[in-house]
């Protein structure tokens, strides 16, 4: 049997497409080497940017406004959820699909106009069976390498009762987690997972090289106890580390391997639960806007990683007080070419002289990535 749709790999971005595709009546196959491994990590997003068809109970937890520390506090003026991880994968169910246990040796694309006859692309398996498809689409991600900028983290997950705060953190950028202001920054991300449990992750942005998760639980542990939180070291803990660019805008691509990624936030997974419908359809999802969006984001990132170490909360002060149409935009519109052009000129004109000129040189001149 041929099915309509094989998609490689059955993470957050695969999957969704898959569940997709079936509500949509297409014969699907899912090729994952690990299609029963349950998802370890934490997942979030901004409320606004989620389908309708996502089920509600899908949500762990939602803050109407969440905080950004930079040089001050600042209340966001935007909606942002924590999805239980498990009841997540498991509302993407999968029911009709062939799913196949294997690893991807090889993807071929037709070698000519058409897909007909024998001239479909195909899936070559590690154990030796080719698969042809109506459609291929990979979505395995982005594999790790040095020319790539990354995103690290160590979290812990404690009692709600021991973070004294009320604030959820977005991003709390204050220098109290020991680190010598010439080195790269990080931050701490502070949200509740339920009723009785929070995570407290120092994050590393983006680095090309990123901060070691070593070198982040140091600083992590620092923070609390400069905050009087002492970790016992029998707390439930989270080691976060992945590209933040590296993916290609392409029909046979989907979620970080398709470029869905954000490259300055890390974020993709409520962008490929938008976009599935569309990509099971077969219908494009890069438009000419998005492509722009896309190289802009990217110029974004360079500039990111060209700033010194200690003007980083500054930039992000001069973000955070964007109006929040702009944060949207570029935060979110991947297709918003007006919206992001605008924002990011106004977040130019928001810094101060000292950032212009390494953001300048960063955006001018792409370096190849």
């Amino acid at each position: 049997m041929t099915s309509d749709l094989l998609i490689c790999g059955s993470g957050p971005a695969g999957r969704a497409l898959a569940h997709r595709a079936l509500a949509q009546g297409q014969a699907v196959t899912v090729v994952d080497p690990h299609p029963e491994r349950r998802w370890s990590a934490t997942y979030a997003a901004w409320a606004d940017e989620l389908p309708d068809w996502l089920p509600h109970h899908t949500l762990a937890t939602s803050t109407d406004h969440p905080i950004a520390w930079t040089t001050r506090r600042i209340e966001l003026d935007r909606r942002y959820v924590v999805f239980d991880t498990a009841t997540l994968q498991d509302s993407l169910e999968l029911h009709g699909a062939r799913i196949i246990r294997d690893r991807v040796a090889e993807i071929s694309i037709p070698t000519r106009f058409g897909t007909q006859g024998n001239d479909l692309p195909s899936v070559r398996l590690e154990s030796g069976p080719t698969l042809p498809a109506g459609r291929v689409v990979d979505a395995r991600g982005v594999p790790r390498s040095p020319a790539l900028a990354e995103q690290t983290a160590f979290g812990v997950m404690v009692d709600r009762k021991l973070w004294p705060e009320s604030d959820i953190l977005f991003m709390d950028w204050r220098p109290d987690n020991g680190a010598n202001p010439a080195e790269p920054p990080s931050f701490l991300y502070a949200v509740p997972l339920n009723d009785d449990t929070v995570l407290l992750e120092e994050t590393c942005l983006a680095g090309r090289p990123a901060l070691d998760t070593t070198v982040l639980r140091a600083r992590l542990e620092h923070r609390l106890r400069s905050r009087g939180i002492a970790l016992t070291g029998t707390e439930q803990i989270e080691r976060v580390r992945f590209p933040v660019h590296g993916g290609r805008p392409s029909p046979r691509t989907f979620g970080a391997a398709g470029a869905l990624m954000h490259p300055a936030t890390g974020y993709s997974l409520a962008t490929s639960l938008r976009l599935a419908d569309t990509v099971a359809a077969g219908d494009s999802i890069w438009p000419a806007s998005a492509r722009s969006v896309h190289f802009l984001r990217m110029a974004g990132l360079r500039a990111l990683l060209a700033l010194p170490p200690h003007e980083v909360p500054a930039f992000f002060d001069a973000f955070f007080t964007l109006p929040a149409t702009s944060q949207r935009a570029y935060l979110s519109g991947r297709d918003d070419l007006p919206g992001t052009t605008t924002a990011m000129a106004a977040l130019f004109a928001a810094l101060p002289w000292r950032l212009r000129r390494p953001l300048l040189g960063a955006v001018a001149i792409p370096r190849k990535s």
